[in-house]
């Protein structure tokens, strides 16, 4: 009965093959050949077409033989959204068993017919065809197998999915017996139908897949028939067997358009009707909300690929729900809170799935281009129809533009006159430090307009109101009210909703034209008030938790830096400095009560690193108004003429007019240029600190913004990059101050490391020099009128962490004007002028170019050390070097050192006098007197 064999069954005749059977010997082998031709893939291969048959570029004609993609199945889960409308089916008729079937059915074959109705007409020509036949036909065949009555099918229907299915489209299999001889003297058809089934595939708005065992009728399918599934037994009908599932399908299919999966179905459908305002049928107002609160917590449950295939839906479809909750009865569903939790475990739910697509920063790839490029944020109606302010033309009259630069001025022309300091923007813009600045240190400065700008505030937003809701408001709101594991998950994958945060600010100021808006009218009072909340809830987190979680810690600090960076371009660069300005202080409170601070410093020069790389970096630091950047040479790239006649700036008050306050790291610079001014003294006071680890990164943030400044373009002009040195001045007298710490090359054997711990017991350098007679050190130390033997010891910079600040000493001394150079000079002490000799001494001892048997002595220590390295290893692995064989090794050099006759060194046995039996023993407590380094107490 071999006809009744399954797939299974073979298989395991297939294994019992290798078995030795003197019943299988008997059995006949069929040799074959398989042959298989392949050729490498052209890096772009001409005439393709994809698995729906849709061609690519480059398609250059259509009389070329086409290149068809193959669908993988892969038989594990793969972690990719879909990019482009795919929705096709595919169908696999596996075995029939007609053998209990009565009457003449044994050469079998199936039809496939894809329906839209039950009307033979209605057979869609959906079907993908076979090779050398046309594109899509309305039905397929399976082969036949001769004199079988249960055979085996492995054909494959490929079917393309309409887009939208309903209850009417089902399959329909026709079975026929197909009559291979013909009686003489009679015709009769070549097919003959012996049995029908069908399968819907639609069942509650989902698509059936999977492996079904359908029953077979024997009669003719009744009319309505697709409304039901062939499991009841309808008594009106014949059935093969009695009934019986006789024909064994499976269904697969691959779209962006049906989920299958039931947690997200159910999502999907939910949230469909809560955007509707509809209910569900047979659903009343309770049990929707609890039915669509449920499904969010379901949203963890689904199956990981499903997931990352329809993730920019379901992350929309939060988002839409968190914003725009439905309304029954008049009343809205308390949805925001449920819906923001769940976007936050599937956020975490994606970096796990795709841990290796996780940066450094840990920001996942797939949900970073999800917020670039395919998410779609709701934004209520522009908010000031209803009013009479036009931003535009108040922008137009005004004669300025506000975008990507500091505004804190009022609308009144009149009182204010406007100077450009963004080199992004044509036209004349306005600039005040008072607002930028001023206030951000507790010192009030009076602004003429300000009650006009609060009424056009209060005009304009008025109070937080549940029909108009904000995305970026929102994800504040509900963000700030977080408790609980929801609230560590949130902070764990905080930049996601930063930077969805952002992107909602920028969309919405460009849709609700703000974007002339003055920046202190661009956002309400009570979304800043949440944002403040935000901004010192992750300072608190990251100052109790830095020594208990530093991964957690390192990636919340890194977050609030990017993301303060970004409202940098949006808001009001004051609030933002403000936010700066508690982060640092609050920071060095922490930092001031601790003996060990050297996680917090470095956090902070993380923040700062980020901070400061905003693009409009420059303008941000107010470089104008200075008695080293006068307002009469303008700071912009592109000068107006209101920012050169500027008057009105507080820096240019008679409080700023002497030079002496900007050639050094002083309160007024640090007010003046607030963010430079973090990043110098942070420079300065790390300098300070006995810490090798801090200083490399604190120079290094220095070094970064010197280097971006020659990059950019906007700098190039000698003038301007001379007003950009003038910043920096401050650096020359950081780089003297360091002078004891800097690493010199030309002295060998020049050692400054010390133990701070004992510096009491220590002989002081200046004099061990001058006992030494050591010419050159000696005279470095003499020339150095700063130099005091009696002050603490710095720690020493390495010769790459000096090589590095000697470059920003020398960028500042080239690129800044000549004349405040040597007015600078003409004023210093000669002192300190010896001081910057010394400075340039050291420049010239470290960039020395020593020729090539220099770099080649380098080149040789460099492999000998990594030739010692491997040597090293390879005894470890081996086991040759161990503690064990070391210990064997030292008694068998003190034996052989005891039994030679001239001995160099006198052995530890000769020392304490024990002879031979002494050698053997590495340490006797009765030989040797034992003194106690620290006296113990009575």
């Amino acid at each position: 009965e071999g006809d009744k064999l399954s797939d299974e069954d073979l298989y395991k005749f297939l294994a019992d093959l290798k078995r030795p059977s003197s019943v299988l010997k008997r059995v006949k082998c069929l040799p074959g050949t398989l042959k298989l031709d392949i050729s490498p893939c052209p890096e772009e291969p001409r005439y393709s077409l994809t698995p729906e048959l849709w061609k690519v570029e480059p398609y250059p004609d259509d009389k070329s033989r086409p290149i068809k993609e193959i669908l993988e199945f892969p038989s594990h889960e793969v972690y990719a959204p879909f990019t482009i409308y795919r929705n096709m089916l595919y169908v696999y008729p596996k075995s029939l068993n007609f053998a209990n079937r009565q009457g003449s059915a044994r050469n079998l074959a199936v039809k496939v017919q894809f329906m839209a109705g039950e009307e033979e007409n209605c057979a869609l020509p959906v079907i993908f065809g076979k090779s050398g036949g046309p594109e899509f036909v309305r039905e397929a065949y399976t082969p036949v197998t001769y004199h079988n009555k249960t055979p085996c099918f492995y054909d494959e229907v490929k079917i393309k999915l309409p887009a939208k299915l309903t209850e009417a489209h089902h399959l329909l299999f026709t079975f026929y017996h197909i009559s291979c001889q013909s009686k003489k003297g009679e015709v009769g058809p070549v097919e003959l139908p012996v049995g029908y089934t069908w399968l819907p595939l639609c069942r509650n708005s989902k698509l059936l897949t999977g492996e079904f065992n359908l029953h077979v009728s024997i009669d003719r399918l009744p009319a309505h028939y697709h409304n039901l599934y062939p499991d009841p037994h309808l008594p009106s009908m014949k059935w093969v067997d009695n009934h019986k599932g006789v024909f064994n399908i499976a269904i697969q299919a691959v779209s962006s358009i049906h989920t299958q999966d039931d947690n997200l179905e159910k999502f999907l459908n939910l949230s469909r009707h809560a955007q509707e305002q509809k209910l569900p049928m047979m659903k009343t107002e309770l049990q929707f909300e609890n039915d669509l609160k449920m499904s969010l917590i379901d949203l963890q449950r689904v199956r990981g690929e499903n997931l990352i295939q329809f993730l920019p839906l379901v992350l929309d479809k939060l988002i839409l729900l968190n914003v725009r909750p439905p309304v029954l009865g008049g009343q809205s569903v308390n949805i925001g809170q449920p819906a923001f939790e769940s976007m936050a475990n599937v956020v975490k739910k994606v970096h796990e799935l795709l841990e290796d697509r996780n940066d450094h920063n840990g920001r996942n790839a797939l949900l970073a281009s999800y917020i670039h490029y395919t998410c779609s944020l709701p934004h209520p109606g522009l908010v000031h129809q209803s009013s009479s302010i036009n931003f535009a033309s108040l922008a137009n009259a005004s004669g300025y533009n506000t975008l990507g630069r500091p505004s804190s001025l009022p609308l009144s022309r009149q009182n204010y006159q406007r100077s450009t300091s963004n080199p992004d923007l044509a036209g004349s813009t306005p600039t005040s430090p008072d607002a930028e600045v001023g206030n951000f240190l507790g010192r009030y400065m009076d602004r003429g307009g300000s009650m006009r700008g609060e009424e056009l505030a209060q005009q304009m937003f008025g109070a937080r109101t549940a029909a108009k809701k904000f995305v970026h408001e929102e994800l504040a709101l509900q963000w700030s009210v977080l408790s609980g594991p929801i609230r560590e998950t949130a902070m764990t994958y905080s930049w996601f909703f930063f930077e969805l945060m952002i992107k909602s600010m920028a969309e919405h100021l460009a849709k609700c034209d703000k974007l002339a808006a003055p920046r202190q009218m661009r956002f309400p009072e009570y979304f800043e008030d949440d944002l403040k909340n935000l901004v010192r809830m992750f300072v608190r987190d990251i100052v109790d938790k830095y020594d208990k979680d530093p991964l957690l810690v390192k990636s919340l600090n890194t977050s609030l830096a990017f993301f303060l960076h970004d409202l940098l371009t949006y808001m009001d660069r004051f609030f933002v400095f403000q936010q700066i300005h508690f982060y640092c202080r609050t920071l060095g409170d922490k930092m001031r009560n601790l003996a060990e601070s050297t996680s917090l410093i470095l956090l902070k020069l993380d923040f700062m690193r980020v901070v400061c790389s905003h693009e409009h970096y420059f303008p941000l630091n107010l470089p104008f108004g200075t008695p080293l950047t006068p307002s009469a040479n303008s700071s912009s790239p592109t000068p107006s003429i209101s920012s050169i006649t500027s008057s009105s700036s507080y820096a240019s008050t008679s409080t700023l007019t002497d030079k002496g306050r900007f050639y050094e790291l002083t309160i007024e610079f640090r007010q003046q240029h607030f963010l430079l001014g973090i990043v110098l003294s942070d420079l300065s006071v790390n300098l300070d600190i006995h810490n090798p680890a801090i200083h490399p990164k604190s120079i290094n943030v220095l070094r970064n913004l010197l280097l971006n400044h020659d990059l950019d373009v906007r700098y190039t002009d000698p003038e301007m990059k001379a007003r950009l040195a003038a910043l920096y001045m401050p650096v020359i007298g950081i780089v003297i101050d360091s002078l004891p710490q800097l690493w010199d090359p030309n002295v060998e054997g020049r050692l400054k490391s010390f133990n701070f711990e004992s510096d009491a017991d220590k002989i002081n350098q200046h004099i061990a020099m001058e006992i030494a007679g050591s010419s050159v050190f000696a005279g470095r130390v003499q020339e150095n009128p700063s130099y005091d033997g009696s002050k603490p010891r710095k720690c020493n910079l390495n010769a790459e962490s000096t090589r590095n600040l000697l470059i920003c000493f020398m960028w500042v001394i080239k690129n800044v004007d000549q004349s405040v150079l040597r007015q600078w000079w003409s004023d210093m002490d000669v002192g300190v002028l010896q001081q910057i000799l010394d400075v340039i001494y050291y420049v010239v001892s470290n960039f020395e170019y020593r020729g090539k048997k220099s770099l080649a002595q380098y080149s040789q220590q460099t492999l000998k050390k990594s030739v010692d390295m491997k040597s090293r290893l390879e005894e470890a692995i081996l086991g040759s070097s161990n503690a064990r064989m070391e210990m064997m090794r030292r008694r068998q050099n003190s034996s052989a050192s005891l039994a030679g006759p001239a001995e160099r060194t006198p052995s530890l046995a000769n020392v304490l006098g024990g002879g031979e039996a002494g050698g053997r023993l590495r340490w006797r407590k009765d030989q040797l007197a034992y003194k106690p380094t620290v006296e113990q107490p009575d």
